[in-house]
């Protein structure tokens, strides 16, 4: 693709844009949360932005899930998105594993009608997600990149024959596709074990986007 573009002379500015222009309007609530993240908070880049949102909405909106699970609540834009895809009877479980974010995300959350969709959980995923009694039928990961293995067999075990995982971040900036990568390079290592980690697993059928920093999603088959 970059090839292409750099010889028709479009620039990926120019094409972000472009895309921008033709995707509808982000709401006003999820605007300014996504501004708030910038001025608040140390690592803002780690929210979901405008057009992932609208990406997971969509999904939503196209399965209709009535269970959805979300590894990785940072500020709360992607479940707020994802909310807004839902249906009045479906419920969203997020889960978020440091405390200190708990009352930015509840106070963006009282601010939207899709809240009451929402059932916040702080802790660690590999604990929560076990003691979860729902069975999910979509179920997001965007938590910690070196656990991706162990947020993916957990969450397996709890999503339905038929039902959708979707990890972000698989292509991490291109950094995927590196040789020796450095031990301490905690994340790159923990995405490519996952990526072939997913690919082997004869339990489901995945197919990796090149969207985004990659998306890859994967379809759970009979077990």
């Amino acid at each position: 693709m970059s090839n292409f573009f750099k010889h028709k002379g479009i620039t990926h500015p120019l094409l972000d844009q472009y895309v921008l222009n033709h995707t509808s309007q982000e709401s006003p609530l999820l605007s300014q949360l996504f501004r708030d993240t910038y001025v608040r908070m140390h690592h803002p880049r780690r929210t979901s932005d405008h057009l992932i949102g609208k990406f997971l909405e969509m999904i939503c909106r196209m399965i209709n899930p009535l269970k959805v699970l979300e590894i990785g609540t940072f500020t709360g834009y992607g479940a707020l998105a994802m909310a807004a895809g839902l249906s009045e009877k479906a419920e969203l479980h997020t889960i978020e594993i440091n405390d200190e974010m708990q009352p930015f995300i509840e106070k963006w959350f009282k601010e939207s009608p899709d809240s009451i969709k929402i059932h916040l959980h702080i802790g660690d995923a590999l604990r929560i997600i076990p003691e979860l009694q729902d069975t999910f039928d979509l179920v997001f990961i965007d938590g910690e990149k070196n656990q991706y293995i162990d947020y993916y067999e957990a969450a397996l075990k709890k999503t339905r024959t038929g039902g959708f995982l979707i990890a972000d971040n698989t292509l991490w900036s291109g950094k995927v596709l590196e040789n020796d990568i450095p031990e301490n390079d905690h994340f790159t290592n923990g995405l490519k074990r996952f990526n072939d980690h997913v690919q082997a697993d004869p339990r489901v059928d995945n197919l990796l986007l090149p969207v985004f920093d990659g998306m890859m999603i994967i379809r759970v088959n009979d077990r």
